[in-house]
């Protein structure tokens, strides 16, 4: 028998000696310890799901048996919000428009997300539908996986998109039937809450990332107030005149004699709604200018129905004459207008009757050797634009009728800068090779060759873009950026704030387009503002 002495000497390690390896069983008792309280949190969340999804199980919402199970059906495979995209598209309102796009991008974005990702790499069974009364349950319950919801990412994610656009009228609604939907899939027994919960999430974070390539706009520009001037508004419209233009907002020669064009809306309305009113029709051939002017000299107040290029020359006239200006959407784009916050012809009515007038910032060009305030003065009231972007808007008007918008501008932009040469000229005091320039009137929110939305409009600034390089230009990269409204990506891009600006040319004529409408100016022009000149009707804010 060993001594107590000898067993503990061999007990006892040498000093170079190795500690014993653990074995399997502390191994894994260690990660179990360590993975506890993650297991406990996910079973008290698993418990507290199961306890939900009975509760609403086991719930009796009368006149809802019958609705929540059909609104649910109509949702499967986004149809019920592509068919509310399609219907907010019908109405010919610009920022309903931009709502049903930016929520049908939204929701190409969650929807794989959701399906492809989500589901395959949580891979939770379906609730056991037990305590679900049959009479919710008239359809055959969906195999994929549970988690997370498809349903109610896609209905968070078209009412982020709305709602990032569309006026509360319209939000409100949507973002109550997207709840709707969400509830209905544990009503019905296809979910549990918290796969609702997490497809919702998903679907947020997918329309509110729209924002990343498409800035959302703010619906109404901010403007000067005119404190303490004096407008005569009257119920029936007296002392207004309006000067129409009926070719405005046409849609192509397509609908041309099938729908009405929005020029004629307008005047259905104004005589609707301001019957005395005078109301004056541009003819085919007559000098819009002199129109204007006429009309402006015996108005109380110069209404004006048409495009940009339309309200570009009514700003004109009523600046010389001093009478605040009413906009009234009945153009194609009608920029300025929906910078008001003017998007329909009834807002117009309410603006005038409000009687509430802004100030507003008028740009200009003006031959360098010219002076402000003569009619030498091109105004505009959004952009003005000079190198391929003129020949673009050329191109994509005489294709625009057949084609419409996008598939126009994309031929357009091809064949522009497969074929365009840049115009060199002096800018400040700089030599350059200017393809694309655009000079806006205020700062501009999107990155666009032609930007479409402010924030101010009475900053006192012009917003200049210029992409100015060598003579070669990467076209396909050129298109790419135009199409996708990031011209900044494009190499030899500029950009910068200025209270003015000067154009230098050995051009024999300069093409400049000024709201959208192209003419031959001089070839040397000197760019500012007439800061806070035009008054014009705003809505009750």
């Amino acid at each position: 028998m060993r001594s107590n002495h000898s067993r503990s000497s061999t007990m006892r390690r040498s000093p170079g000696s190795r500690a014993p390896a653990p074995s399997p069983r502390a191994g894994r008792a260690g990660r179990a310890a360590r993975r506890g309280p993650r297991r406990r949190l996910l079973s008290r969340l698993g418990r507290a799901d199961r306890w939900a999804f009975d509760r609403v199980a086991a719930a009796r919402l009368p006149g809802l048996e019958y609705v929540l199970p059909r609104l649910s059906r109509t949702a499967d495979h986004g149809v019920l919000w592509f068919g509310t995209a399609t219907a907010l598209g019908l109405t010919r309102r610009p920022r309903l428009r931009r709502a049903a796009l930016r929520g049908s991008i939204a929701i190409a974005v969650a929807s794989p997300a959701v399906n492809v990702l989500g589901k395959h790499a949580f891979r939770r069974a379906r609730p056991v539908v037990d305590l679900v009364p049959p009479i919710r349950i008239r359809w055959k319950l969906p195999t994929s996986h549970a988690f997370p919801s498809g349903h109610s990412a896609s209905a968070a994610a078209f009412a982020t998109g709305v709602a990032l656009e569309a006026p509360a009228a319209v939000a409100v609604p949507v973002a109550a039937t997207a709840a709707a939907v969400a509830f209905a899939r544990v009503y019905t027994g296809a979910h549990y809450p918290g796969d609702v919960l997490a497809g919702l999430g998903i679907g947020a974070l997918a329309g509110l990332g729209t924002r990343l390539v498409w800035p959302a706009r703010p619906p109404v520009a901010r403007l000067t107030r005119a404190e303490g001037e004096d407008v005569q508004v009257t119920d029936d419209g007296r002392g207004v005149v309006a000067v129409v233009n009926p070719a405005s907002g046409g849609g192509g020669e397509a609908t041309r004699g099938i729908m009405p064009s929005g020029a004629q809306v307008a005047v259905g309305v104004l005589r609707r709604e301001l019957p005395a009113a005078e109301i004056i029709a541009l003819e085919e051939g007559q000098d819009l200018e002199k129109v204007c002017a006429e009309a402006a000299a015996r108005a109380d107040v110069l209404a004006v129905v048409g495009g940009d290029g339309t309200v570009n020359a009514a700003a004109r006239a009523a600046l010389d004459h001093d009478v605040p200006l009413l906009t009234v959407p009945g153009g194609t784009f009608d920029h300025f207008a929906r910078a008001l916050g003017i998007e329909s012809p009834a807002e117009a009515i309410a603006a005038y009757r409000a009687g509430r007038l802004g100030r507003v910032d008028v740009a200009y060009a003006v031959p360098a050797k010219g002076g402000t305030g003569s009619r030498d003065e091109r105004l505009f009231l959004n952009t003005a634009s000079f190198g391929a972007y003129t020949e673009l808007v050329d191109r994509r008007e005489r294709l625009e009728k057949r084609l419409g918008k996008w598939p126009a501008l994309a031929i357009a932009a091809v064949r522009t800068l497969r074929h365009s040469e840049p115009v060199e000229a002096v800018v400040d005091g700089h030599r350059r090779h200017v393809w694309l320039a655009f000079v806006g009137n205020g700062m501009f929110g999107s990155h666009g060759a032609a930007p479409t939305w402010r924030e101010r409009l009475d900053d006192g600034c012009l917003d200049v873009r210029m992409v100015a390089t060598g003579r070669r230009m990467p076209r396909v990269r050129a298109v790419a950026a135009v199409m996708a409204g990031h011209l900044h990506i494009t190499p030899g891009y500029l950009a910068w704030r200025a209270g003015g600006l000067e154009v230098l040319t050995s051009c024999d004529e300069l093409r400049l387009a000024r709201d959208g409408d192209v003419s031959a100016v001089p070839p040397s022009l000197r760019f500012g503002k007439h800061a806070k000149a035009l008054a014009v009707f705003r809505p009750d804010a």
